[in-house]
């Protein structure tokens, strides 16, 4: 099912080789642009028009009243409860480890300079709701944010149909994590009610956070600049490294278990034994004829983004997945962690056979929101981080600054910016 790519023995950059979902982000951005200037010029009533045309509901507040979260969590199921407490309780405690502490370097006697880090005053987190539902991205948009301390945090999700909401799991994680500013908008149009504001209440974000499709990643583009935004995220990837070691079945599920999201998702296979090869495309065959979304999955692992890469070692397959810089890297190979260490470009990489992508999705206690398309090579997921701004104080007293006059001074002429020299000598003029 899944293509194949032949690099042993070839010694070409393997990012002109490596399949990758097709996504023009720049056209769909002029296909939103009416849509985001519209929110822009009549806020709410081109919000209410948009959801109408494009998901079939009319909304007339789009705000979800505080009645229908709270009536969202009364009716969750136990089980999924306590999933999302337990995915929660995990995922704070990752999060609180990642934050930043105040830094005061001492310059001199009189110097210094000050890190602080300051959270982002009010958010926007987008979570999908088209081919799938996403209560788990509630918590992986909303607990960095709270943990990193944002005091203004809202979320906003499409509206289904037949209630003309977000999805109930959705409110009710809502509801859990203590958010009830929730709005019953999806696409571009929601991005752009984030960025603008909707003059009927909702107020307009310092940052938009979340996947969302190719719309949403759009909107995002085009606002760039006007809000924060964490990334442009494309359809999901999996790739997994290994070697002959690998269990089948295991390989062959977690490349299912990525393609189910989305036609365009990724799953790519990177090894140097034909054995597994063969051990893979066989148990794919098998796992994919009883799976659910049988559909999806097949369009998936058959698109041009999936494939088979074989390569003559790890050695090379290291080059090959650093190259691809996938969303999710799983390895599993001999001494799994050893090579883990060695990866240098993924969003997140899953160690040894225990450690599969879905556990990621749920409840490891990392995040699941992670760079695509090759943008694992600069970018980050989203993380405590994300919200936090560095803010630089720097306080200098009258003997600091007279250490060096002269040099700022010196580099302001060499910089033709006599002025910045004159606002130092001034300082010490008689």
């Amino acid at each position: 099912m899944l293509n194949r790519i032949d690099l042993r023995g070839s010694t070409t950059d393997p990012r002109r080789l490596l399949p990758r979902a097709a996504l023009d982000v720049s056209v769909a951005t002029e296909q939103v642009r009416p849509i985001v200037e519209a929110v822009h010029e009549h806020g709410a009533s081109a919000v209410r028009d948009a959801t109408r045309r494009f998901d079939g509901v009319e909304l007339t507040d789009l705000r979800v009243p505080a009645e229908a979260i709270a009536a969202a969590e009364a009716g969750l199921d136990p089980a999924v409860r306590a999933a999302l407490l337990e995915s929660i309780k995990r995922a704070r405690k990752v999060h609180g480890d990642q934050r930043r502490t105040e830094v005061t370097t001492l310059l001199s006697t009189s110097g210094t300079v000050t890190q602080r880090w300051v959270p982002v005053r009010r958010v926007g987190l987008y979570v999908p709701g088209g081919l799938a539902v996403y209560p788990s991205s509630v918590i992986m948009n909303v607990v960095p944010a709270q943990v990193a301390g944002v005091p203004s945090i809202a979320v906003t999700s499409p509206p289904q149909k037949d209630t003309g909401l977000p999805n109930v799991n959705i409110l009710a994680a809502c509801a859990l994590l203590g958010v009830d500013e929730v709005y019953a908008v999806g696409g571009a149009q929601a991005v752009a009610m984030f960025g603008y504001g909707d003059q009927e209440g909702c107020e307009p974000v310092d940052m938009i956070t979340g996947p969302g499709n190719i719309w949403v990643t759009a909107a995002k583009r085009m606002l760039r600049g006007i809000v924060g935004i964490d990334a442009e995220a494309g359809p999901t990837e999996i790739a997994i490294l290994a070697d002959d070691t690998a269990d089948p079945r295991h390989v062959a599920a977690d490349l299912i278990s990525q393609a189910e999201h989305d036609p365009l998702a990724a799953s790519v296979l990177v090894t140097p034994s034909m054995e597994l090869v063969e051990a893979v495309e066989a148990e794919v065959a098998r796992q994919v004829a009883a799976t659910k979304h049988l559909q999806r999955v097949t369009e998936a692992l058959t698109g041009t983004q999936s494939a088979t890469v074989i390569v003559d070692d790890l050695e090379q397959g290291l080059r090959v997945v650093d190259a691809y810089g996938a969303e999710h890297l799983e390895i599993q190979t001999r001494d799994a962690r050893a090579v883990a260490e060695r990866v240098w470009n993924a969003g997140a990489i899953f160690v040894g056979a225990w450690s599969p992508v879905s556990l990621g999705d749920y409840c490891a206690g990392s995040n699941h929101v992670l760079p695509t398309g090759g943008c694992a090579r600069h970018s980050s997921g989203l993380s405590t981080q994300t919200f936090l701004r560095g803010v630089q104080l720097i306080e200098y007293g009258r003997d600091a600054l007279a250490e060096v006059a002269d040099h700022v001074v010196a580099l302001s002429e060499a910089e033709d910016l006599p002025a910045h020299g004159a606002a130092v000598k001034v300082r010490f003029a008689q």
